[in-house]
C-alpha cells in the first residue's frame, strides 16, 4: 500500500510538472489573464480580518510581552499598550515594505515574459526531481 501511494504521489507530481510547462496555460503561481484583480479595499479588508482572527498574535502578547513589563515603572496596562503599539508599528512598517517590494518585482517580472517561461521550467524541473526522488526512495514503510 505504501508503494502504491508513493507511485500515485509521484505520478501526481509529474502531472503537475506537465501542466506547468504546457503551452498557453497559466502558471501554477500566476493568475489567469482573464481574471480581474480584486479592488484594494477588498484586499485590505481580507488582510485585516485575517490578522484579527490570527491567534498567534494573542499568544505573542500573552507569553512574550509580560516579561518586559516592570510594575515598579508605572502602570502595567500602559506599558503593555505601549509595547503592543511598538510591535504593531514595526510589523506594519515591515509589511508595507514587503508589499511595495512585491509590487515592484511583480511589475518587473510582468514586463519580461522570458522570466515566466524560466519560472515554469524551473518549477517543472523541481516537481519532476521530487517525483524521481519519491520513486527511487528505497526506505521501507515504518509500521507501528
Amino acid at each position: 500500500l505504501y508503494d502504491a501511494v508513493k507511485l500515485l504521489c509521484a505520478g501526481y507530481l509529474l502531472w503537475l510538472a506537465w501542466q506547468t510547462v504546457r503551452a498557453g496555460k497559466p502558471s501554477l503561481f500566476t493568475p489567469a489573464a482573464t481574471s480581474s484583480p480584486d479592488p484594494p479595499r477588498k484586499l485590505l479588508l481580507m488582510g485585516l480580518v485575517t490578522n484579527l482572527l490570527n491567534p498567534k498574535i494573542a499568544v505573542l502578547y500573552v507569553s512574550l510581552l509580560p516579561q518586559f513589563i516592570d510594575p515598579a515603572r508605572g502602570g502595567v496596562a500602559s506599558q503593555a499598550l505601549l509595547l503592543g503599539l511598538v510591535q504593531i508599528s514595526i510589523a506594519l512598517t515591515v509589511n508595507c515594505l514587503i508589499v511595495l517590494a512585491a509590487g515592484g518585482i511583480s511589475r518587473w517580472l510582468t514586463a519580461r515574459p522570458a522570466w515566466l517561461r524560466l519560472q515554469r521550467w524551473f518549477m517543472a524541473t523541481v516537481l519532476g526531481a521530487l517525483a524521481l526522488r519519491l520513486v527511487t526512495d528505497r526506505r521501507p514503510a515504518v509500521v507501528s
